[in-house]
């Protein structure tokens, strides 16, 4: 499981790498006005809509159902299962997307309603977003295959397949001269990745022997409990995408850039969400359900307790970079072209309201595991919902002093209040069980971060005066300078706490790969 966690964690990290060079080339080309805010709304509409009825839902309740399938009846009864699952969700995605197409101006004015008092950045919405929603087909049926991959703990062309939306979108963006506009470039980016993303992952699937393939849909006892785990889920899903709605909907009845400002701070803060919070969940998922199936619980707990260990001890590093030096990431990061010194202080405060809630985004993953990998999708689903309840209550009372910060800070909030109802209810339900190992890491990381904290505050000044003398890549080099000098003080830090109270890596990792 260790090394699944790597490959993940690493393709991940990848991903995020060609991510981060991708949308530095949208911030320097598109910069954060009209026409960037008609595309990242063009941008989120499919990707909402993914993560409701794709990853979200769909692998909350496929991948458990395909792991008991594929242990308790054998891969020819997992196949058939596949094929089914996969004919279903291609029928209902076609009905989607074609009412999508007709409906697309209604639908673009009801999730960014302050754009129809600007027909022009409205008109041109409405273009990306009939370009772009395709890509939700695709990244459906990716999610299936990947699904697939996973439960037979292949885990490295799915995680890989999402660095193809980045690459596919550099090569448009730099052949922009030979479209319309820049953001009609970064629209077919978009739709032809989720071409590509889909043929890889097929062709990994064929290779492996696991193709799913439509075929005669049987509404088999496995389809039908299938169904049952899948409608909380997509409820669950919903709610938390509800909350992203609210994201925009309130966004686009701020003033123009705001759109822009939360997608960028967003960027940076999907680093450590995607290479460990989603990668943690990702492998967890299949593990704990293997293991709850074959009836070993001790395993399962360990898997989870040493996971969340390892994600608090990557994780902490960011949430004080977030805190401490956002101004200065936006800066390093963005400062070129059209992206000027006030978007950057705009995205600065959007990413430190984020950066509240990461520790519980990253955890919440490994938690909501607890339940899903026993086939429970509707304590999560209820969870969600108060949590969503509660976040875009915040969003309408905070956006209108705070601005784009505020809605980010609601997000904060509704996190930490997931994370807890959700650690709440495993714990007393006996399906999350807490080790001294993981309290004993937990404590280290404290230290450690306040540490790198204390060393960011004051060193911060000192460091800008050193590189101010080279004269050019004044941020770039003070960010990097930064980064380095903190990641070594946090990780010596850790290292002495962590020998101090008798917690060994190499003991974690071996627990690890052992269940």
């Amino acid at each position: 499981m260790y090394r699944s966690l790597l490959s993940v964690g690493g393709f991940t990290l990848l991903s995020r790498v060609t991510g981060f060079f991708r949308d530095v080339m949208l911030g320097a080309i598109l910069g954060a006005g009209l026409l960037a805010d008609a595309f990242y709304v063009a941008f989120r509409l499919p990707n909402h809509f993914r993560a409701i009825f794709g990853e979200g839902a769909f692998n909350a309740a496929y991948v458990p159902s395909y792991a008991r399938v594929l242990e308790q009846e054998g891969p020819d009864f997992a196949r058939r299962f596949a094929d089914q699952i996969l004919t279903l969700l291609l029928i209902s995605q076609i009905v989607l997307l074609v009412g999508a197409f007709l409906f697309m101006p209604a639908l673009v004015s009801l999730l960014a309603p302050g754009f129809d008092a600007d027909p022009e950045k409205f008109t041109i919405a409405v273009s990306l977003t009939r370009i772009t929603f395709p890509y939700l087909l695709c990244m459906t049926l990716v999610t299936l295959h990947s699904g697939t991959l996973n439960a037979q703990r292949k885990f490295a062309i799915a995680a890989f397949a999402p660095v193809l939306l980045n690459v596919v979108m550099i090569v448009t963006l730099a052949l922009a001269f030979v479209f319309p506009d820049a953001a009609v470039a970064a629209a077919v980016g978009v739709l032809v990745s989720g071409v590509a993303q889909l043929l890889l992952v097929m062709v990994a699937a064929s290779r492996a022997n696991i193709l799913a393939k439509p075929t005669r849909v049987d509404f088999t006892a496995d389809v039908k409990r299938f169904f049952v785990t899948l409608g909380p889920a997509v409820i669950g899903s919903a709610g938390v995408q509800i909350a992203m709605f609210a994201d925009t909907i309130i966004a686009s009845l701020l003033p123009t850039g705001s759109v822009s400002a939360i997608y960028y701070a967003d960027r940076l803060y999907q680093l450590p969400i995607g290479v460990i919070g989603i990668a943690a969940g990702t492998v967890l998922l299949p593990e704990m359900a293997r293991r709850f199936a074959a009836g070993e619980t001790t395993a399962a707990y360990h898997a989870q307790n040493r996971t969340m260990a390892l994600t608090l001890m990557l994780s902490a590093p960011f949430v004080v970079a977030f805190l401490t030096l956002s101004d200065l990431m936006m800066r390093a990061v963005f400062l070129r072209g059209e992206f000027t010194v006030e978007a950057a202080a705009t995205s600065a405060a959007v990413l430190s309201a984020y950066g509240i809630g990461l520790f519980a985004v990253v955890l919440i993953r490994s938690a909501i595991a607890s339940f899903q990998s026993q086939g429970d999708t509707r304590t999560p689903m209820i969870v969600s919902l108060i949590a969503v309840a509660a976040n875009v209550a915040l969003k309408l009372a905070l956006y209108k002093p705070y601005g784009a910060a505020g809605l980010a800070f609601a997000t904060a909030l509704g996190a930490w209040l997931n994370f807890g109802l959700l650690a709440f209810l495993a714990l007393r339900g006996g399906s999350m069980k807490l080790d001294g190992t993981l309290a004993r890491v937990s404590a280290s990381v404290v230290v450690a971060s306040a540490v790198l904290a204390g060393f960011a505050l004051l060193a911060d000044a000192p460091m800008r005066q050193i590189v101010l003398r080279f004269g050019r890549f004044t941020d770039e080099l003070h960010l990097v300078a930064m980064g380095l000098c903190g990641a070594a003080l946090y990780g010596a830090v850790l290292l002495l706490g962590l020998r101090l109270l008798g917690v060994r890596l190499r003991a974690v990792k071996v627990r690890v790969s052992q269940v």
